[in-house]
């Protein structure tokens, strides 16, 4: 589905992805682990076309490295940032409906589903963005990124400042969106979120994956996660 070979990043003379490998099959949940700072965040958005990359990048066949955040999204990959950047005064329903591809053709996903999944949503459904809690923002900005069909979403951060409550939400709808045949890019700082709901999981470092296994594996692997992870 996604095959990341020697991706290089930068922000102005600061070369921040130094030469990043992965990849990720179809219907699978991958995490991308490590301490703040070390590249994961610019490396969704190097692949979503946000900032300049240097390497291979292919979706689903074909090389997307190069092309504007447009053109990527509309070959089926999905990106929700960890800003939870929703129109705020629109509603939630008007949200969702922007997020569609296409009104004509129905996908995945519906509005009804979204509001079954997450009842809070259907209850403010036509209350305006701005005001909804930091939790139903971040509800709201996945869903709408599902209402356009995606083949593959990456999601940076999902969970930070969010309830418990809210947190297993979000990680049993990760799990029904696997089920569906879409894969996941999960960038997460809780390393409880990823060991549970992911196939594989990558740490990385100072811009590089320093490491790749299963949860089952990481959890054995006590020098991966004192060097790269606790703190």
């Amino acid at each position: 589905m996604l095959e990341v070979k020697d991706l290089h990043a930068y922000y102005g003379k600061s070369h921040i992805l130094q030469g990043v490998d992965f990849n990720i099959r179809e219907g699978e949940i991958v995490s991308l682990l490590g301490r703040n700072g070390v590249g994961r965040s610019t490396t969704v958005k190097t692949i979503m076309g946000e900032v300049e990359p240097q390497g291979s990048i292919k979706f689903k066949g074909n090389e997307i490295a190069g092309k504007t955040s447009f053109e990527i999204a509309h070959m089926g990959l999905g990106y929700v940032p960890e800003n939870r950047d929703i129109f705020p005064t629109l509603t939630v329903r008007q949200n969702l409906i922007l997020g569609m591809k296409s009104t004509k053709t129905q996908g995945r996903w519906t509005i009804e589903e979204m509001f079954s999944m997450f009842p809070n949503l259907g209850r403010r459904a036509d209350v305006d963005g701005g005001v909804l809690s930091g939790g139903e923002q971040q509800m709201l900005c996945m869903c709408r990124t599902l209402m356009g069909d995606p083949d593959m979403i990456m999601i940076d951060e999902p969970t930070e400042g969010l309830a418990p409550i809210i947190v297993e939400q979000v990680a049993d709808l990760l799990q029904e969106i696997a089920k569906r045949g879409v894969a996941i890019l999960l960038v997460e700082q809780k390393l409880s979120i990823a060991l549970k709901i992911s196939h594989r999981l990558y740490v990385m470092g100072h811009g590089k994956i320093v490491y790749e296994g299963t949860p089952d594996s990481l959890m054995q692997a006590d020098d991966v996660r004192t060097e790269w992870l606790e703190v």
